[in-house]
């Protein structure tokens, strides 16, 4: 064997390292991301600092029934809220002292409000699901 047929024998065991690199106008590409949990857990940390707020409806209701909560009531409300969240819940009953909550989790609106002993049929419909307070 020749030492150029022994060279071209090496030369064709050689492997390429790496893919090829073209020259010219190329762009670094951003890496792919595997999954969104940063983006999940700020929304929810997000979504669970902005306080409980109260529909029209619900004032109306509220100020009708003359109905005051205290800021520790307020505070449990919106616990109850976060953790019908964490969940997964969208639309939540709250019962809270002697009160009852209609609560869009999703929203954290209260929707409606009532004194428990108000709840004629004891009834209700379009939830999915209860929190007790």
């Amino acid at each position: 064997m020749s030492s150029v047929d022994s060279l071209l024998t090496r030369l064709q065991q050689i492997q390429p390292i790496g893919s090829p690199t073209s020259v010219g106008n190329t762009r670094p590409v951003a890496p792919k991301v595997a999954d969104n949990r940063f983006d999940q857990l700020l929304d929810q940390t997000v979504r669970d600092s902005q306080p409980v707020k109260f529909s029209a409806h619900a004032q109306n209701r509220l100020q009708h029934r003359q109905i005051s909560l205290t800021e520790p009531q307020v505070a449990r409300l919106e616990k109850s809220v976060t953790t019908a969240a964490d969940k997964g819940s969208e639309s939540s009953l709250v019962l809270l002292d002697n009160l009852a909550f209609i609560v869009s989790v999703r929203n954290r609106t209260v929707v409606t409000a009532l004194e428990q002993a108000q709840t004629n049929s004891h009834v209700f419909t379009q939830i999915d699901s209860a929190v007790i307070a």
